[in-house]
């Protein structure tokens, strides 16, 4: 879907616009560029100011429609919080959705934002204009236009800034997230009918536009390579099954690859062990995992990322039919590993099972991270709030915590240990595909581990934050994108070019 949105930068001072934009921080007056602005509209800021009740925290604003001495129809004065707070990027990214809901509640097609002095740094507005971009989707691509919509006018915002050259390069490696972020939106708001598993897959196969090798494994080669768990979930649908793994080779030809794995079921009904109807379609974004991943890749190769990565997604439907699999069935995973399926719908852990085993036995990387919309009990512990996470290493842990706490997409590290994976022996088989009820997010990451062999690996529960997520200063839309902007900040960060 085209964006509606158009950011540029320009120079100071700010030339004619629709709708102007400057910042006053807590407690303090326009400063800067945007005091010249102020000054020009000949008012009295300490008496104006009081009388607004503006005292330039968060969310505060002065609005002046066709402000005296000013080239604009209407001047936004914003309260940009205390100074000390301008530190963290996250902030800055916040404060770009803020604009955006400022700029929509005035009904604006053109503004200029002012952003200078010493807190405006490239990074930091790159944060901003990723806010703006992220707040500003919408996903109405089969909504009939409304009599007062501008059509596909898009709101054009520039914003003015000290360093043109050196914030033109941070907002465009910054949007290469922001963009896989929004893919990975899409892909998720899709319905059902539209994108199935072919579909998906094509959607991946656009990546080689960028440089990413593509590469499908179909049903025949999945039966060779004895993917039977991955296969049982697809069985009762006229979809057909695809792994796709995809390869974006920006580090050193020696450089064992980063390796991210997605669940990617384009639809659950919960197979014969059917879900309740009410909200079933929800589960059109039970491929939230390999949406991020996809996003994911599509952000590394983008901006050229100086490592060699690997993202590998197992795209099926589960659906009740007579071919279906059945609770009592066993199954034999790649690995060799017997299972007893007690519950059809605990079958994102049966697509990940072959998955990860597929990719630590042909890629051997350096670490391994799942990413799953895998239990509805990880929203039971954590809300919709943290992501869950569970590993089997605790330096790889650590980089994904502050990752998560850099970008805001956070987790929250949950234990495995063998007490929980007594909850998942079976009576006939290795193991089995559910647990039950009690520490279910538990027992499924347990599951998981199974089929990890030794390679650091992590698993990432994002069923009660990819989904229905709730609303933030970034994110109005039912689908977040999670994960993508914490898996690039964790590249970036700790395994680029080394």
């Amino acid at each position: 879907m085209p964006s509606r949105i158009e950011i540029a930068t320009a120079s100071l001072p700010p030339a004619a616009a629709g709708t102007l934009v400057i910042y006053v921080a807590e407690g303090a007056a326009p400063e800067g560029a945007a005091a010249e602005v102020w000054q020009a509209t000949g008012l009295d800021w300490a008496r104006v100011s009081s009388a607004a009740g503006f005292k330039g925290k968060q969310g505060n604003a002065i609005d002046l429609v066709a402000p005296a001495g000013v080239a604009a129809d209407r001047l936004l004065v914003l309260g940009s919080g205390k100074a000390d707070q301008d530190g963290a990027l996250s902030a800055w990214t916040d404060r770009g959705g803020s604009l955006a809901a400022k700029l929509a509640g005035v009904k604006a097609r053109n503004a200029a934002v002012v952003l200078d002095g010493e807190a405006a740094t490239p990074a930091r507005v790159a944060e901003l204009a990723a806010g703006l971009k992220l707040r500003h989707y919408r996903f109405d691509r089969y909504k009939a236009p409304k009599p007062d919509d501008n059509g596909d006018t898009p709101l054009a915002v520039t914003l003015h800034v000290s360093d043109r050259d050196a914030t033109d390069k941070a907002i465009a490696d910054r949007d290469a997230t922001t963009s896989g972020t929004i893919l990975a939106r899409d892909l998720i708001h899709q319905p059902p009918n539209v994108l199935g598993t072919l579909e998906f897959a094509a959607e991946a196969e656009k990546l080689t536009a960028l440089g990413v090798e593509v590469e499908q494994l179909d049903e025949t080669a999945m039966r060779k390579l004895g993917m039977n768990s991955l296969l049982a979930v697809a069985q009762g649908s006229a979809r057909p099954p695809r792994l796709v793994i995809m390869r974006w080779n920006g580090g050193k030809t020696d450089d064992a690859p980063l390796a991210f794995v997605g669940k990617g079921v384009v639809f659950d009904s919960g197979g014969i062990s059917l879900k309740p109807g009410l909200g079933m379609e929800d589960m059109k974004g039970d491929m939230g995992g390999a949406a991020a991943v996809t996003g994911l890749m599509q952000a590394l190769a983008t901006r050229k990322a100086r490592v060699n990565a690997i993202g590998v997604i197992g795209l099926v439907e589960n659906m009740p039919s007579g071919s279906a699999m059945r609770p009592g069935d066993i199954l034999t995973a790649m690995s060799g590993t017997t299972i007893e399926i007690v519950n059809t719908d605990a079958e994102g852990r049966l697509v990940l099972a072959d998955a990860l085993w597929y990719t630590q036995d042909r890629f051997n990387p350096r670490f391994m991270i799942n990413l799953a919309t895998l239990t509805g009990a990880i929203g039971v512990a954590l809300g919709n709030d943290h992501a869950g996470l569970f590993s089997n290493d605790d330096d790889l842990s650590a980089k994904l915590l502050a990752a998560g706490l850099a970008t805001g997409e956070k987790l929250w590290r949950l234990p495995l240990a063998a007490a929980y994976d007594k909850l998942i022996e079976s009576r006939f088989a290795d193991i089995k595909n559910s647990g039950g009820r009690p520490a279910g997010s538990i027992t499924a990451a347990q599951f998981l581990q199974r089929f990890v062999n030794e390679t650091p690996w992590a698993h990432l529960d994002i069923a009660s934050v990819a989904l229905a997520s709730p609303s933030s200063e970034t994110n109005q839309s039912w689908a977040s994108g999670f994960g993508v902007a914490l898996l690039d900040r964790l590249v970036r960060d700790n395994f680029e070019g080394k």
